[in-house]
């Protein structure tokens, strides 16, 4: 979750931990699709946190305050991650997962010793909110300085006889994603030619006259939208069109971007054609079919934690609805 706070991209979050993360997972006794369904959900529930990307762009296509909307997206980002943790660890124990006790002073010595590792969302994030570099040029650094600590700090890769092997791997994967995001953002581009967002907003201010049966519709609507729109084109097209509707039934904007965002992110999750299925089905080397089992109940309780969002605004930090 934190990692795809920062990186702003969900997809990247099972990229770039997904190979990292499952060996651990399957060397403590997870089976392998139990961790690839546990990668495959986590990679979409940081969007709500700052400093993510998305609910930057949100705020600016609604013309909503930045900070109002991350303070209310917390408590939901939070309610979201301890739901998939909580599933995961019932997974892991009934599996018979091993499990050891917490030792902080073993946990002290693990972040000392990953200490160079641990500084490279620093140096991300001090070049990109600094002005110092621009999103491209903080990528090159990250690779340069991913490059610097593994070959010359902990001496795990050697420059002449293991990097070449490294660039030709990294440059398979990023092209098979290239070529799965290329597919979505040509369908994309086939729903904004037909207009298909704004007829089904057209149809939903003609047939629906209750709140409780538009933000149904509205969910539903999103995440038909979050399975076939990579999420920054969904906010700049389909925000302008529901934002009105929605203000028309009394819903705050505020709340309204936060069932945006959460609906996105389960779209990436939604069988056939969420995209982080793709990406994980690809990254882990899994058939489509299995991941979209192996995500299946992690996406049924990020959809509990929807409804309660949906339709209890209280739990949202600073955003008020008339008695």
């Amino acid at each position: 979750a934190f990692f795809a706070s920062f990186t702003g991209a969900s997809g990247i979050t099972i990229l770039a931990l997904g190979g990292l993360l499952l060996p651990v997972l399957l060397a403590n006794g997870y089976s392998k699709q139990r961790a690839v369904g546990l990668l495959t959900a986590t990679g979409s529930i940081g969007l709500l946190f700052p400093p993510s990307l998305a609910v930057i762009l949100y705020a600016v296509v609604a013309k909503v305050p930045i900070p109002d909307l991350f303070l209310a997206s917390l408590i939901p980002g939070f309610l979201m991650v301890a739901a998939v943790a909580a599933l995961g660890s019932w997974f892991g124990a009934k599996g018979n997962a091993r499990t050891t006790a917490f030792s902080p002073s073993e946990a002290l010595a693990s972040v000392w010793h990953a200490k160079w590792d641990l500084l490279l969302p620093v140096v991300i994030l001090v070049g990109i909110f600094g002005g110092l570099t621009t999103l491209i040029e903080a990528a090159a650094i990250s690779v340069v300085y991913t490059i610097f600590v593994a070959a010359i700090i902990h001496k795990d890769l050697n420059i002449w006889q293991d990097l070449p092997a490294v660039l030709v791997r990294c440059s398979a994967l990023v092209g098979g994603v290239f070529v799965i995001l290329s597919c979505a953002m040509g369908l994309t581009s086939y729903m904004v030619d037909v207009e298909l967002p704004v007829r089904a907003a057209d149809w939903v201010a003609a047939h629906i006259d209750s709140r409780v049966l538009f933000l149904l519709a509205l969910n539903v609507f999103l995440l038909l939208i979050g399975c076939l729109m990579d999420i920054y084109s969904a906010i700049a097209v389909a925000v302008p069109l529901i934002l009105p509707i929605s203000q028309a039934f009394g819903i705050n904007p505020v709340h309204l971007g936060v069932i945006f965002l959460i609906n996105l992110e389960l779209g990436y999750l939604t069988p056939p054609v969420g995209m982080n299925l793709f990406l994980a089905s690809y990254r882990f080397d899994v058939p489509l079919v299995t991941v979209s089992k192996a995500a299946l109940p992690y996406l049924m309780v990020l959809a509990v934690v929807l409804i309660l969002v949906s339709y209890f605004p209280e739990i949202l930090l600073g955003v008020d609805y008339p008695d």
